[in-house]
């Protein structure tokens, strides 16, 4: 079957076979990617990101479900994280999502980190533009829980929405991270939950001292999302967030800075496997590497002599 093709005419097996072809690294991925390229730009894109046990999954779900009730269509990529031991990951968070699975306007796909920090798959920026050609209205990304580097969410989201809870000890352990920086939305989710006043009022203050957010001050929505409130309220302050994003210009800025970015990363990979090709070929790194570990050279001279060797 020609994938592309039948993806565009919108068949669901060659949508999860086209994903499955960019995440393996197929032969057909780089063809797959050339023909759907020009279908995508439509879909809006939100990045759902929060600490372990914010309830993002079923955040996610209930969000989901809004949009459909809205008449909209739905791709939802969830990332978890890939075990640095055995390489495997659960992909557990489609649980939380049993009754989408049966909606024919919903598509979702469970990916791995694959050891990539950020709290992103490497990959993922791929399966977004395979939903996206496919004709998805919106594409939800739910990352892995946030740490300090899992930020990535902001260079491949539209709008990033940022789900706190209160009483996980440090009500402020996301602003650490440079979560602050990142939310145009923020949810405090479990607001049912003691803390919720103490975590609102600490939000606040912190977004008053943020000088970045001048033009858009990032709303607060509390919802309990087990019980699907304030849901509605929340899609509505992402709603607002995305015409203000278009009528100043951030939209279409982000987006080229996510295309520069893009070239740049896919740049950076095929430099770096045309160097480890060549570097098989040349047959002495292995003498090289015994040199420096031996401490008779010095590991930035041997790159600098190899990359003269292998790009002149």
């Amino acid at each position: 079957m020609n994938i592309a093709d039948e993806l565009l005419k919108g068949s669901r097996l060659a949508l999860s076979r086209a994903i499955t072809a960019v995440e393996n690294e197929y032969d057909n991925a780089v063809s797959i990617m050339q023909t759907l390229y020009s279908h995508t730009g439509n879909a809006h894109i939100i990045g759902i990101t929060g600490p372990p046990g914010a309830g993002k999954s079923t955040l996610t779900d209930k969000l989901a479900k809004e949009y459909r009730r809205q008449g909209k269509t739905v791709g939802i990529i969830a990332i978890d994280p890939t075990s640095p031991f055995s390489g495997g990951a659960i992909l557990g968070d489609r649980i939380r999502m049993n009754e989408l699975t049966l909606d024919q306007g919903v598509f979702i796909r469970s990916m791995g980190t694959r050891g990539s920090l950020g709290g992103l798959s490497r990959k993922t920026s791929e399966a977004i533009k395979i939903l996206d050609a496919f004709g998805f209205d919106v594409v939800l990304v739910e990352t892995v829980g946030v740490g300090q580097s899992e930020v990535d969410i902001v260079k491949t989201a539209d709008t990033t929405l940022v789900v706190l809870v209160p009483g996980l000890g440090d009500d402020i352990q996301a602003i650490k991270a440079g979560i602050l920086e990142i939310g145009d939305v923020f949810a405090i989710n479990k607001a049912d939950h003691e803390g919720v006043d103490r975590l609102h009022t600490e939000l606040e203050m912190m977004l008053d001292l943020n000088q970045d957010k001048i033009e858009w001050r990032p709303p607060i929505q509390r919802v309990i999302a087990n019980r699907g409130e304030g849901i509605n309220e929340l899609a509505e302050a992402i709603e607002k967030q995305i015409v203000h994003s278009k009528e100043s210009g951030q939209f279409v800025n982000r987006r080229t800075n996510r295309t520069k970015s893009e070239l740049l990363a896919m740049l950076d990979e095929q430099v770096g496997r045309y160097v480890r090709k060549q570097l098989l070929a040349y047959g002495k790194f292995d003498e090289l590497v015994i040199s420096v570990e031996k401490r008779e050279k010095n590991p930035y001279a041997v790159v600098d002599g190899i990359m003269t060797t292998i790009l002149r």
